[in-house]
């Protein structure tokens, strides 16, 4: 049997960062190669591991919601990033949303200072022809890198076109024309909510339609994630999709009418002093100075000043089932593991899953012991079939952390909230299990 003396990941992203802490738990040489700051992505701000572009939210923590569960699977498997979400957590309702900035600083100073973590800064153009080796790019990956891994797929990789949403000024939003609270006064109101009518809502949509977006550097036509679609696209599927989308009043009565708005732009608080709030679902691909335009429509922002605009981004992903085991190893060179949104899964707790699969089994090959496949019953397993066992068909889409995912019950249950309640329960008792057998629970 091969001896391995050290595990390398490219990619200092979140499925990279929980790939080398499952490694240096089980006291193996692990380097991070991160190519911030020396070479910047399209959207990345900072040189830190672990950089939250998209949004600052993990969603939910109750186990009756999908994210819920994510999160106790990880927590259990002694993830890093949920570890360090709840050093770092702001007030969010019932969602665990972190500071952005202090979750990157406090993740990189784990790492840093961990006796076996090793972080390289520099790009890596290929994957190295010896030992083993987690690949955890992310979406953004290189396109030196991404000509390579094209090579290697035999031209199998995908893209698709994402977008991240504004931030604005705290002290530049109308208060007097908001309210606070979050949806059916779950958790901390800590939403800011910006209020419709009727007819300011039908303005805004409009407007929203015929404002002007940049266009694609990418060749060939324009994909989008359907579970991540840019505000302005939403609009164009219809005047009321949005009022049932990312705009919906539903859970949100305002305490100054005592009814529910026609529609609600919603705002989260971006650190703990709550200076910068993001506008929630609202990822888009208008131009700055459209942004600005129609986004001062919306109630209590008319002299909103941005902290950050929308942008668009590629965003990188092959089909995996074609190319991976459910253990995350390639089928071609068993050396090989692949983790993050670059196989196919979608949100960074989802990515951040990978990385810990992929490092459990990267570091369990090290050491000669049995690879791990946690079963379709539990929410981590599921995702690593999705990617790993799909029946191949022409369109696949990124997948997030749902209940449908999940091996389905023996019996039928009547009610969303029990079923989604039993098979949190069933996933969390089998996951338990697996743990006391592996003896993961005493890394």
């Amino acid at each position: 049997m091969q001896s391995y003396k050290k595990i390398k990941i490219i990619g200092g992203g979140l499925a990279g960062v929980e790939a080398a802490w499952q490694v240096a738990l089980h006291k193996i040489p692990v380097e991070i190669y991160e190519m911030r700051p020396i070479v910047m992505g399209p959207v990345h701000k900072t040189g830190y591991l672990a950089e939250l572009v998209c949004s600052n939210s993990f969603k939910s923590v109750e186990l009756t919601n999908a994210s819920g569960l994510l999160k106790k699977e990880m927590e259990m498997l002694n993830s890093l990033i949920i570890k360090v979400a709840e050093e770092t957590k702001i007030p969010a309702g019932v969602a665990l949303t972190v500071d952005r900035e202090l979750f990157s600083k406090r993740i990189e100073e784990i790492l840093k200072k961990h006796p076996m973590v090793t972080i390289i800064r520099e790009e890596v153009k290929e994957i190295p022809v010896d030992g083993i080796v987690i690949v955890a790019t992310g979406p953004l990956t290189s396109m030196s890198f991404f000509n390579h891994l094209r090579e290697i797929l035999q031209n199998d990789s995908l893209y698709f076109c994402d977008a991240v949403s504004p931030i604005v000024y705290a002290d530049t939003i109308d208060f007097n024309k908001i309210f606070t609270g979050s949806r059916y006064k779950k958790g901390e109101e800590a939403y800011l909510n910006c209020p419709f009518t009727k007819e300011e809502y039908e303005r805004f949509v409009n407007e929203l339609i015929k404002g002007e977006c940049v266009k694609s550097h990418l060749e060939g036509e324009e994909r989008f994630f359907e579970g991540c679609l840019p505000i302005e696209e939403v609009a164009r599927r219809g005047i009321d999709t949005l009022r049932f989308g990312p705009m919906k009043p539903v859970g949100l009565l305002d305490p100054r009418t005592k009814k529910l708005p026609y529609a609600v732009v919603q705002l989260r608080p971006e650190n703990l002093q709550k200076s910068l709030y993001s506008m929630v679902g609202f990822q888009t691909r208008l131009k700055f100075s459209e942004q600005k335009r129609i986004f001062r429509m919306v109630p209590g922002l008319e002299n909103a000043e941005f902290a950050r605009y929308g942008v668009m981004h590629r965003n990188t992903y092959f089909y995996a089932p074609k190319f991976l085991k459910p253990t995350l190893q390639f089928v071609n060179d068993c050396r090989l593991f692949f983790a993050g949104q670059l196989i196919g899964v979608e949100g960074y707790l989802e990515s951040a899953a990978t990385g810990i699969i992929a490092g459990m089994n990267a570091a369990r090959l090290a050491t000669g012991k049995p690879l791990v496949t946690l079963p379709p019953t539990t929410m981590i397993g599921a995702l690593c079939a999705y990617v790993s066992t799909l029946v191949p068909k022409d369109n696949y889409q990124p997948m997030n952390a749902n209940f449908g995912i999940l091996q389905p019950l023996e019996k039928k249950v009547k009610g969303r909230f029990l079923k989604n309640k039993m098979l949190a329960e069933r996933s969390l008792n089998v996951l338990k299990g697996i743990i006391q057998n592996l003896d993961l629970d005493n890394l």
